[in-house]
């Protein structure tokens, strides 16, 4: 207990997901953040469709949405433009381009963590 504020802290849980506060402009969690949230790795890793399917789902859009990304990644990139959007994360389409093209799961377990983060 802080003996000035009154406030008690607990310490966190075993497997729980640690994040910050972020403000509105910035992703709550980086690219490579795996070790922040390993279940969403995991799925990533082992059903990748399904964490595909969930996180669609999880915005609010059809869950079969990410079987179209086989095409050209548009699904990835409506998706990922779309989220910065809804939480005012700073960016640019190019920039989500370059990251789909350059690491496409890290990018949808990005956009998973996000989501989970904050609330959809």
């Amino acid at each position: 207990m802080d003996q000035q504020s009154g406030v008690h802290q607990q310490p966190a849980e075993v497997g729980t997901m640690m994040t910050q506060a972020q403000s509105p402009g910035t992703w709550s969690t980086g690219m490579f953040d795996c070790f922040s949230d390993m279940g969403t790795c995991c799925c990533g890793l082992f059903c990748f469709p399904c964490m595909q399917c969930q996180t669609a789902s999880d915005y609010g859009w059809c869950f079969c949405m990410p079987v179209l990304d086989s095409f050209c990644c548009v699904v990835s990139y409506l998706l990922r433009s779309n989220i910065r959007e809804r939480h005012g994360i700073a960016g640019s389409s190019f920039d989500d381009c370059i990251k789909i093209s350059c690491c496409y799961p890290c990018v949808w377990c990005q956009m998973n963590r996000e989501l989970k983060i904050r609330g959809n």
